[in-house]
């Protein structure tokens, strides 16, 4: 028996290794990827010019304190900055972490401003972590049972709902900030119309709120731009990330802009491994190959092929509620729940989950190729006919 402490239903299979967008497991078995860890592994497994970087940065140095100067780390900032518009980053571990470092943010601009108990805008089922702070910001009764009392602080609108965010305007004067999610990941990739972000944008400028959007599901390059708000037009003023980036290797980011801009001042915030010389590595080396392979590109393609494979095998299927997503963040969403077809898809050779139930949701490697994704295709949509027809 394990002594992990049991927080997952985990499937009965582990994996001894991988190279693009495989896997292999104990037994030998192949398995397609069609999960990326959850949109983590970037540039799949095993990837030769990233893994010679990463290698190259332990021989070097792994860990220094942000006490010194992280020359990877300002490089990375560099970067990151480069490519979405934002002046500043403050790198932690994780996409909680992330979210966490935002919130104390809103929560100083609006001291800053003179306002005591300063309220966030966050929408429902959205998901923003599992910390204290960042799970009742969430909006999932599931991750926040049992963990009461909440922290205090935030206000609850449905999502792509403009009109619920202008009402609070009217009738709450301690709001600060607005945090949420381009396209809804675990709330069932849920694509809002392009006028809601703009719409959020057009109200957080006019009542001097901070914008922050939480990119870590879609952000670097699984929709097929960088981040997902820049196929919209706008900029926030605080934007987190992690998954991706680092391809692996832990790592989180919070990203400022404009008004946002040095509210942290030394000692308001800090993390012990945050924006260590490895993570750097992988985040920089990350960021490097999907421009370098024009992977943003191909993941835009890719996801329109897997979308339109979709409708053309699953065409007059009745219980196929809804196919959506955009680029490599796609959701198939059936008329029950289909917790099962997970199970079903891995006796398949297939990797796959089952968000909001009823949700199918793909989040490949965008180093998948085109024959690659015709299989996942070919295992998915009969597994889905037969689940419905049952």
């Amino acid at each position: 028996m394990s002594h992990v402490m049991n927080t997952y239903a985990r499937q009965p299979v582990a994996f001894t290794h991988g190279e693009g967008a495989w896997l292999w497991d104990t037994e030998g078995k192949r398995y397609l990827d069609g999960l990326s860890g959850i949109a983590v592994n970037t540039l799949g497994h095993a990837h030769p010019r990233f893994t010679a970087a990463l290698g190259a940065q332990i021989g070097k140095l792994i860990h220094c304190s942000n006490v010194y100067q992280v020359q990877g780390q300002e490089l990375l900032a560099d970067k990151l900055c480069a490519i979405s518009h934002m002046q500043e980053v403050f790198f932690s571990n994780s996409g909680c972490e992330a979210n966490e470092a935002a919130i104390k943010l809103a929560r100083m601009f609006g001291h800053n401003k003179g306002i005591d108990n300063p309220a966030i805008v966050v929408m429902e089922k959205s998901f923003h972590g599992r910390t204290l702070a960042t799970l009742s910001a969430t909006g999932n009764r599931k991750v926040q049972a049992g963990f009461e009392p909440l922290v205090q602080g935030f206000v609850r609108v449905p999502y792509d709902d403009l009109e619920a965010v202008r009402q609070l305007a009217v009738h709450n004067p301690n709001i600060v900030a607005v945090l949420v999610e381009p396209i809804q990941g675990e709330g069932g990739i849920r694509v809002p119309e392009v006028s809601y972000l703009q719409g959020l944008r057009e109200i957080c400028t006019s009542n001097d709120w901070l914008l922050m959007l939480d990119e870590v599901q879609s952000g670097i390059g699984r929709t097929g731009k960088w981040f997902a708000h820049q196929h919209t037009g706008i900029l926030p003023d605080v934007m987190t990330l992690a998954k991706g980036l680092g391809s692996g290797v832990p790592i989180g980011a919070c990203l400022t802009a404009g008004k946002a801009v040095a509210t942290f001042k030394p000692g308001n915030h800090g993390s012990t491994f945050g924006g260590n010389p490895l993570a750097c590595t992988a985040g920089l080396s990350t960021l490097n190959i999907l421009e370098q392979d024009d992977l943003l590109t191909h993941a835009e393609q890719l996801g329109k092929f897997i979308l339109d494979g979709f409708a053309t095998q699953l065409q007059g299927v009745k219980g196929v509620n809804s196919l959506r997503g955009l680029g490599l963040m796609i959701g198939v969403e059936l008329n029950k729940p289909c917790g099962e077809l997970v199970k079903q898809a891995l006796a398949q050779g297939l990797l796959i989950n089952v968000t909001a139930d009823n949700v199918v949701r793909l989040l490949p490697p965008l180093v998948m190729s085109k024959d690659e994704a015709q299989q996942l295709l070919n295992i998915l949509c009969p597994l889905i006919k037969d689940f419905l027809q049952d």
